[in-house]
This record gives structure tokens, sequence and C-alpha cells, in this order.
């Protein structure tokens, strides 16, 4: 089975956070570098397509209200 592709960075992080970070791997017998792509991957699962995503009611709402004003968005327009 083939290794994945590695690539080394460096952190710039609160201390009391890595000091944290750096405890909990130890504690559960992982390395800091596992637990940080943990956290890096669940990021990038389940927190980040929420946090450019509008939900759809408030899109349902957006619409209503521009095709309510649409007289008044063009008057304003002009």
């Amino acid at each position: 089975m083939a290794t994945e592709a590695r690539k080394q960075v460096g952190l710039n992080m609160r201390a009391t956070l890595y000091n944290d970070l750096t405890k909990l791997a130890k504690d559960n017998g992982q390395t800091t570098t596992y637990v940080l792509e943990q956290a890096a991957e669940h990021y990038l699962r389940f927190v980040a397509p929420t946090q450019s995503t509008v939900r759809p009611e408030i899109m349902a709402h957006v619409r209503r209200s521009v095709d309510k004003n649409r007289k008044l968005l063009q008057l304003l327009a002009e």
C-alpha cells in the first residue's frame, strides 16, 4: 500500500493551546501531528462547508423580500 504524500508545515499558535494539544495527544497515546491532522480533517469536512452556506430558510426569506420590493429596488438603482 502506497503512503500518502506529506507536507511539512510550521505552526504559530497560542502557547496555551499548543500545550493543551500536546497534553491531549500524550494522554491518548497519540502524536501531536495525528491530533492536528484529525482536527484539520474535521474542520474541512464538517465546519468549513457550513461557514459559507446560507441556511435555505434565510435565502427563501431574502427571495420573498426581493420579489416584494422589486419596484423599489429598481427605483433605487436608477
